[in-house]
Protein backbone atom coordinates (compact mmCIF):
# COMPACT_ATOMS: atom_id res chain seq x y z
CA UNK A 1 0.00 0.00 0.00
CA UNK A 2 1.35 3.38 -1.00
CA UNK A 3 1.70 6.01 1.68
CA UNK A 4 1.98 9.67 0.79
CA UNK A 5 3.41 12.36 3.06
CA UNK A 6 3.19 15.99 2.03
CA UNK A 7 5.27 18.77 3.56
CA UNK A 8 6.44 22.31 3.00
CA UNK A 9 3.29 24.33 3.50
CA UNK A 10 3.01 27.41 5.64
CA UNK A 11 2.02 31.06 5.85
CA UNK A 12 3.44 33.32 3.17
CA UNK A 13 2.74 36.85 2.00
CA UNK A 14 1.29 37.52 -1.44
CA UNK A 15 4.05 37.39 -4.01
CA UNK A 16 6.05 34.94 -1.95
CA UNK A 17 7.18 31.40 -2.68
CA UNK A 18 6.89 27.96 -1.17
CA UNK A 19 8.18 24.55 -2.18
CA UNK A 20 6.00 21.56 -1.40
CA UNK A 21 7.30 18.01 -1.28
CA UNK A 22 5.54 14.67 -1.37
CA UNK A 23 7.32 11.52 -0.33
CA UNK A 24 5.85 8.20 -1.39
CA UNK A 25 6.61 4.86 0.20
CA UNK A 26 5.40 1.33 -0.23
CA UNK A 27 5.74 1.10 -3.99
CA UNK A 28 7.82 2.42 -6.86
CA UNK A 29 5.72 5.09 -8.55
CA UNK A 30 8.15 5.88 -11.35
CA UNK A 31 5.90 4.40 -14.04
CA UNK A 32 2.88 6.45 -12.97
CA UNK A 33 1.88 10.04 -13.36
CA UNK A 34 1.94 12.09 -10.18
CA UNK A 35 0.06 15.23 -9.38
CA UNK A 36 -0.66 17.95 -6.87
CA UNK A 37 -4.23 18.71 -5.90
CA UNK A 38 -5.65 21.41 -3.69
CA UNK A 39 -8.87 21.98 -1.82
CA UNK A 40 -10.10 25.04 -0.01
CA UNK A 41 -13.22 25.25 2.19
CA UNK A 42 -16.39 25.13 0.16
CA UNK A 43 -14.61 24.23 -3.04
CA UNK A 44 -14.07 20.88 -4.73
CA UNK A 45 -10.65 19.35 -4.93
CA UNK A 46 -8.82 20.33 -8.10
CA UNK A 47 -5.73 19.14 -9.90
CA UNK A 48 -3.25 22.00 -10.17
CA UNK A 49 -0.22 20.25 -11.65
CA UNK A 50 0.68 16.85 -13.04
CA UNK A 51 3.80 15.17 -14.31
CA UNK A 52 3.96 11.98 -16.35
CA UNK A 53 6.45 9.18 -15.88
CA UNK A 54 8.40 10.68 -18.75
CA UNK A 55 8.48 14.16 -17.25
CA UNK A 56 5.80 15.91 -19.31
CA UNK A 57 3.95 18.49 -17.23
CA UNK A 58 0.52 20.08 -17.28
CA UNK A 59 -0.91 22.86 -15.16
CA UNK A 60 -4.24 24.35 -14.31
CA UNK A 61 -4.71 27.71 -15.99
CA UNK A 62 -4.86 29.40 -12.60
CA UNK A 63 -1.28 28.43 -11.74
CA UNK A 64 0.36 28.28 -15.15
CA UNK A 65 3.58 30.29 -15.22
CA UNK A 66 3.78 30.43 -11.42
CA UNK A 67 3.96 26.79 -10.31
CA UNK A 68 6.48 24.15 -11.40
CA UNK A 69 6.08 20.45 -10.73
CA UNK A 70 9.05 18.12 -10.71
CA UNK A 71 9.76 14.56 -9.65
CA UNK A 72 12.70 12.56 -8.37
CA UNK A 73 12.08 8.93 -9.23
CA UNK A 74 15.14 7.75 -7.33
CA UNK A 75 13.65 9.19 -4.15
CA UNK A 76 10.01 8.45 -5.06
CA UNK A 77 9.16 12.11 -4.57
CA UNK A 78 7.25 14.85 -6.35
CA UNK A 79 7.71 18.54 -5.65
CA UNK A 80 5.78 21.70 -6.36
CA UNK A 81 7.58 25.02 -6.55
CA UNK A 82 5.06 27.79 -6.06
CA UNK A 83 6.06 31.35 -6.93
CA UNK A 84 4.15 34.62 -7.05
CA UNK A 85 1.62 33.23 -4.63
CA UNK A 86 -1.82 34.81 -4.44
CA UNK A 87 -4.44 34.73 -1.68
CA UNK A 88 -6.57 32.50 -3.89
CA UNK A 89 -3.84 29.85 -3.72
CA UNK A 90 -4.74 29.34 -0.06
CA UNK A 91 -5.76 25.70 0.34
CA UNK A 92 -4.75 22.30 1.60
CA UNK A 93 -2.43 20.68 -0.92
CA UNK A 94 -2.25 16.95 -1.56
CA UNK A 95 -0.35 14.67 -3.90
CA UNK A 96 -1.48 11.47 -5.53
CA UNK A 97 -0.66 9.18 -8.42
CA UNK A 98 -2.23 7.17 -11.19
CA UNK A 99 -2.23 6.42 -14.87
CA UNK A 100 -1.96 9.43 -17.12
CA UNK A 101 -3.98 11.55 -17.56
CA UNK A 102 -4.74 12.09 -13.90
CA UNK A 103 -8.27 12.71 -12.76
CA UNK A 104 -9.02 16.42 -12.45
CA UNK A 105 -10.87 15.87 -9.16
CA UNK A 106 -9.01 12.88 -7.78
CA UNK A 107 -12.28 11.30 -6.69
CA UNK A 108 -11.20 7.97 -8.16
CA UNK A 109 -8.09 7.75 -6.04
CA UNK A 110 -7.53 6.40 -2.58
CA UNK A 111 -4.67 6.61 -0.13
CA UNK A 112 -4.64 10.37 0.31
CA UNK A 113 -2.08 11.77 2.72
CA UNK A 114 -2.77 14.36 5.38
CA UNK A 115 -1.92 17.20 3.04
CA UNK A 116 -0.02 20.37 3.77
CA UNK A 117 -1.70 23.70 4.38
CA UNK A 118 -0.78 26.77 2.38
CA UNK A 119 -2.00 30.17 3.52
CA UNK A 120 -1.27 33.26 1.45
CA UNK A 121 -2.07 36.37 3.42
CA UNK A 122 -0.59 39.70 4.38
Amino acid sequence: QVQLVESGGGLVQPGGSLRLSCAASGSDLSIYAMGWYRQSPGNPRELVAAITSGGATTYADSVKGRFTISRDNAKNMVNLQMNSLKPEDTADYFCNWGWSPLSTTGNEYVGWGQGTQVTVSS
